[in-house]
């Protein structure tokens, strides 16, 4: 599932910081779940990570480092906290790498979709 970036409307996977001492696995889960509504199992193993350009409200860019983690989705809510704010949709991998503008997480969805994959 993709959904819109909440400033600029570009397609992006759910992602944010974690909290507090949360894992990072666990951390995407929670984004996943605020930004879009899913629920489900979050596997321990990244599937790749990538840098992008977070820009700040003074208009600086700040490189961030970005891990992806697969979540096997059981439930997708119709209500979530961001849903004012962002548009989801779901797409196969070939449709998401046509829409999203980093290159190296379009070779990190695209690796995924192509490899088995299980969630520990």
């Amino acid at each position: 599932m993709l959904i819109t970036s909440r400033d600029t409307g570009r397609w992006v996977l759910p992602k944010g910081w974690p909290e507090a001492r949360e894992p990072l696995c666990e951390a995407a889960a929670r984004e996943a779940g605020e930004e879009a509504g899913l629920r489900g199992t979050v596997s321990h193993r990244e599937a790749g990570r990538y840098f992008y350009a977070k820009v700040l409200g003074s208009g600086e860019e700040v490189p961030c480092e970005v891990l992806v983690f697969p979540l096997h989705v059981d439930r997708v809510a119709d209500r979530w906290k961001e849903k004012r704010a962002r548009t989801r949709k779901w797409v196969g991998a070939t449709e998401a790498v046509q829409m999203i503008n980093e290159p190296d997480l379009c070779q990190i969805i695209a690796g995924f979709c192509a490899a088995p994959h299980e969630f520990a």
